[in-house]
């Protein structure tokens, strides 16, 4: 027979669940480790008074957050796998469409891959797709407003809101700092989730773009949800225990050699 965990092993590995995947939840946990909801919210209060996790409505998240990475950063990761994925993207993308384009690196490289596309119309609330697409001939490009967020050198907020409440367009690419096929895509702020879960709602195809090393994944805790039917593009190094969370729900997953 298996010995029993100590308190102070499980709280160790609480700790250490909630650091990999951003959020544990108290009927996630009390399942893991066979034992009461009361009791893993006794160990959930000891980790919050001792400064390692911080309480949210039913759960607990790491007490110190995963620090964001800017666009400047985020484009010297993964590029051939960035690549790959925006050429397979570039693919669905039909000549006289009106498509939206999130922000984002990988975005970013669908944009520079539909630049000589014509006719196409580009709606964005990113800059520096703005910018790739500023000199394409065949590309009109509309601009969503809203207030600079300088991170993800996107716009975000109620005008950015207001705008597409009244647009939309025959499909969306979103990119994503994770993508969990039950909860959708992982924001690190807020209105940014919000301003995707708005994009979702205005699109006629929605395709999620994300490198394998961000499937499965939950480094901060603002979500969008993303409904039963969308397409996920990845990249080759995924492997299939990656990929059946989102193929046995039913998600159309394609993967970018």
């Amino acid at each position: 027979m298996d010995k029993p965990l100590s308190a102070a092993r499980r709280r160790e590995l609480i700790v250490e669940r909630a650091s990999r995947t951003g959020l544990a939840s108290v009927e996630d946990l009390a399942g893991q480790f066979d034992i009461s909801p009361s009791t893993i919210r006794r160990d959930l209060a000891r980790l919050h008074a001792d400064g390692r996790l911080a309480r949210t409505y039913g759960g607990a998240i790491p007490a110190v957050a995963h620090p964001e990475s800017s666009l400047r950063e985020r484009l010297q990761e993964s590029t051939a796998e960035k690549t790959a994925i925006s050429d397979r993207a570039a693919a669905l993308v039909g000549d006289g469409e009106v498509v939206l384009l999130d922000g984002g690196s990988t975005v970013l490289q669908l944009a520079y891959a539909v630049h000589d596309r014509s006719p196409l119309t580009v709606v964005t609330a990113a800059l520096h797709i703005m910018q790739a697409l500023a000199s394409a001939p065949g590309v009109v490009v509309e601009c969503l407003g809203g207030r600079l967020r300088e991170m993800s050198d996107s716009m975000v907020g109620p005008i950015a809101e207001a705008a597409l409440e009244r647009m939309t367009f025959d499909r969306v690419f979103l990119g994503a700092d994770g993508v969990d096929a039950a909860r959708g895509i992982c924001e690190a702020d807020r209105e940014q989730a919000r301003l995707k879960e708005l994009m979702v709602r205005s699109s006629e195809e929605v395709v999620v773009l994300a490198d394998a090393t961000k499937l499965g994944t939950a480094p901060f805790h603002a979500w969008t949800r993303l409904g039963a039917d969308w397409t996920l593009i990845t990249d080759a190094t995924a492997t299939a225990d990656q990929l059946a969370p989102f193929e046995e729900r039913g998600v159309r997953v394609i993967v970018a050699d």
